[in-house]
């Protein structure tokens, strides 16, 4: 039975960044396993932010690598990244896992995954997971068309997503920096 499901949205706006993500744990097609799963969190002294997407225990795995890297690398987001998506890329096990991943720092917001991509977004805002195109779209037309401020954007976006995606709840953490 493979878990998986959810929806994490990074928001940039005046100087802050916003990671959210639902906590929703789906079994299959059809069983809700957990309605208040964490699955954003704070990491190298609560510097950076890691919202991640997939299956739960490939994400955690890959969540722990980041982690090293960060330490590895004094906090260097960009530099842990991209070391992290060269090791996931030719690592045998690594290789294996089914997950995506968005971090964050003051400055930068980074989109990871498994086929050795480091992206950063254009436009302020990134997503992934079932309902991360819905909470893309919602965000950045709330981007374009409002004052709303980088936390508000971002939860708004999840609402979206969990009113049409049913691997996404509004049961949500959101991190800013």
């Amino acid at each position: 039975m493979e878990l998986h499901g959810t929806t994490i949205i990074a928001v940039k706006r005046d100087n802050k960044t916003v990671v959210a993500g639902d906590g929703q744990v789906t079994a299959g097609e059809s069983v809700i396993l957990k309605g208040n799963a964490v699955k954003v969190r704070r990491l190298f002294n609560d510097k950076v932010v890691a919202g991640f997407a997939g299956s739960v225990a490939d994400a955690f795995t890959l969540c722990n690598k980041f982690e090293e890297m960060l330490q590895k690398h004094s906090g260097n987001l960009l530099r842990s990244a991209v070391e992290l998506a060269q090791t996931w890329r030719t690592d045998r096990a690594l290789g294996k896992l089914e997950a995506m991943m968005i971090v964050a720092d003051k400055e930068r917001v980074l989109l990871l995954s498994g086929d050795g991509n480091v992206i950063e977004p254009d436009g302020g805002c990134v997503a992934v997971g079932s309902g991360g195109n819905y909470a893309l779209a919602a965000a950045k037309a709330l981007l374009k068309n409002t004052n709303m401020s980088a936390k508000e954007i971002a939860k708004e976006a999840m609402n979206v997503a969990s009113d049409i995606c049913i691997f996404t709840n509004k049961n949500l953490t959101i991190e800013e920096l």
